[in-house]
């Protein structure tokens, strides 16, 4: 979709947008139409990071609590992400706080063998590690990872206002590393960094023009971490971020939009707008990275008080139709 498309979109009255959105949805989901993949994302290896991303805790150059972590140990992770399969996750994420890895490095190796490990638990194994060039991407991609995460965050035009120490076009060729590799591309943005809703739509622009398009679409809310450059942001307008995923849905008709960071800013009825939308994905547990996430015990209460249900996990380790039983605390 051009700009000028997506702004129509976005500008309809909010009820048609919805409307609209939802028939989309329902077009390209039918089997799923009521089902949520729930995502379960772990911080492999947390703070100390070289980059000055405005809004991230983890970078080295702010003071914000978030004390640097070595990487953790294959067999914590792995205990990890076999509770996350337990409680429903059918997919893993992993993310290590790092401008990037490097084909050789001894920190990398021990990446592949956590990945190698934990994808034979048959979940989706998805990891965001930073920049890679094609090695690195084939590398990972033969280790068993499924999908690779890289954010554009913002629009071209904001990016320089949000980081220094790499540009957009760095994020663009990771990306195109990813889409070579034969790995599935997670790429979103983050809204409420001070951005324009043009600024939004210009993100939604760039995502809907990759080929292929992403896999799925993480749209997260900032959330405003003491000591980073964008501490006194005001928290998104929930209507703002309704129709910016109903856009999504519209922009990006087959890739699983996700509602992710600054859930906990949301109520319930926010995200079950949010859901109608067309989200139909969520990051799911206590944690996300460096901060809260909903409980995964509300969550599934959400659910069930929605009438939705987790998406199951098939032998061949994709996310297909079908129900996914709750947990008995919550049946």
């Amino acid at each position: 979709m051009t700009f000028e498309q997506l702004e129509a979109t976005y500008r309809q009255p909010f009820f048609d947008l919805l409307q609209h959105a939802r028939r989309v949805h329902e077009a390209h989901w039918p089997a799923q139409k009521d089902e949520m993949q729930l995502c379960t994302l772990l911080s492999i290896k947390t703070g100390g990071c070289s980059e000055d991303c405005g809004y991230c805790a983890q970078s080295a150059h702010y003071s914000t609590g978030v004390k640097s972590e070595r990487l953790m140990p294959t067999d914590e992770v792995l205990a990890a992400a076999q509770r996350a399969k337990a409680n429903g996750s059918t997919r893993f994420c992993m993310g290590a706080a790092w401008r990037g890895v490097r084909a050789g490095e001894r920190k990398f190796d021990q990446v592949l063998d956590i990945v190698r490990e934990v994808s034979r638990l048959g979940m989706e194994v998805c990891v965001t590690l930073g920049q890679l060039s094609p090695t690195e991407a084939n590398l990972l991609k033969e280790a068993g990872v499924t999908a690779y995460n890289h954010n554009i965050d913002t629009s071209p035009e904001h990016y320089p206002e949000i980081v220094s120490t790499h540009t957009f076009q760095d994020r663009l060729d990771t990306i195109r590393a990813v889409q070579g590799s034969g790995m599935a591309l997670c790429c979103g943005g983050i809204v409420g960094l001070g951005e324009t809703s043009e600024d939004r739509l210009r993100m939604l622009e760039v995502l809907a023009k990759l080929a292929p398009a992403p896999e799925s679409v993480p749209i997260n809310c900032l959330m405003a971490m003491p000591g980073t450059p964008l501490e006194d942001q005001p928290p998104v307008d929930i209507f703002d971020l309704v129709r910016l995923i109903a856009t999504a849905r519209v922009a990006l008709p087959r890739a699983r939009v996700r509602l992710s960071a600054g859930r906990t800013r949301l109520s319930p009825e926010g995200q079950a707008l949010c859901f109608f939308a067309g989200a139909n994905s969520v990051f799911y547990g206590d944690k996300l990275l460096t901060a809260a996430n909903p409980a995964a015990r509300a969550d599934l209460a959400l659910l069930r008080a929605l009438d939705l249900h987790p998406s199951a996990l098939p032998a061949d380790g994709r996310t297909a139709p079908g129900n996914h039983a709750l947990p008995a605390e919550i049946r």
